[in-house]
């Protein structure tokens, strides 16, 4: 089982978290994204019409791509990933460009997050239907992935409409960067088996990720899937040994961690997770 780590810092940590993961043996780090935050928000994830919100308007957020691009040259081996990147809130034609661009820069090492995204109020701010989220999410997939392996790519869709387009180049990973589709939800299951290469949940704990493993099972076996569907699970709550080994005894492919504690004491975190914790899971 791979484990991976989430970044969760400002800038003046990336580099120093970056290459500690590196060196104490971590698979990945993951960037978080908003493109906007709203002052008022409701909705969590899971959920976009109940709870109180984990953000709020006041969090900071970054360009993952820029921030992909930054740290791979800072590193050689780490992948990354976006955890998740809300496709829906940018044409096609942007995520396609900056993500084939963030693969060939850091020679292979991107890893997709996506989410159909929980913040009503964002969509709003952007002047888009938020009832209509999966729908545009679905189009905006089978759009790039079709960019990243056709020479010339024509669309007439419900949001996107576009003459023939060659799209070059394409990315390092054929036939493109692993999709890793976020979300609890049924529909956003179903689309992680139809369309991605991973699911990502949003909300699963030990004790709740069985049944969601056998509804996905369920989904795949109905859809007919049968090549691998990486199942990566992220806990922002400090995670120990045994949770981890319960994770891979349910056949979990990755698991992502938040390192605890104040930034400063960060590295000397990763340092003795890396020590303490990966050997097992190596």
């Amino acid at each position: 089982m791979k484990i991976g780590m989430q970044l969760r810092v400002g800038p003046r940590n990336w580099v120093s978290y970056a290459q500690a993961a590196e060196q104490a043996g971590f698979e990945s780090i993951w960037m978080p994204e908003h493109l906007i935050m709203p002052v008022k928000m409701s909705g969590k994830p899971g959920s976009a019409h109940e709870g109180e919100p984990p953000i709020s308007g006041e969090t900071p957020a970054w360009d993952p791509w820029l921030q992909i691009a930054y740290l791979a040259g800072q590193t050689s081996t780490i992948r990354f990933g976006t955890n998740v990147f809300n496709i829906g809130l940018r044409h096609p034609f942007i995520t396609a460009r900056a993500l084939m661009t963030a693969d060939l820069i850091s020679n292979g090492r991107v890893e997709f997050g996506i989410g159909a995204s929980w913040l009503a109020e964002e969509w709003q701010a952007m002047e888009l239907p938020f009832e209509t989220r999966g729908r545009r999410v679905n189009e905006s997939i089978r759009i790039i992935q079709q960019l990243f392996t056709q020479d010339v790519v024509e669309h007439q869709g419900e949001f996107f409409n576009f003459q023939p387009v060659s799209f070059m180049p394409k990315p390092v990973q054929a036939p493109w960067p692993p999709f890793h589709i976020g979300g609890d939800s049924i529909p956003a299951m179903r689309r992680a088996v139809q369309l991605g290469d991973g699911w990502m949940p949003m909300a699963q704990t030990p004790d709740t990720l069985a049944g969601s493993l056998a509804k996905l099972a369920q989904l795949r076996e109905e859809a007919g899937r049968e090549r691998p569907l990486q199942v990566t699970i992220y806990n922002i709550e400090p995670v120990s040994a045994e949770d981890l080994q319960r994770y891979r005894d349910m056949g979990v492919d990755r698991v992502l961690v938040v390192p605890q504690g104040h930034p400063r004491d960060g590295v000397d975190w990763i340092r003795r997770f890396g020590d303490q914790v990966l050997p097992a899971f190596a």
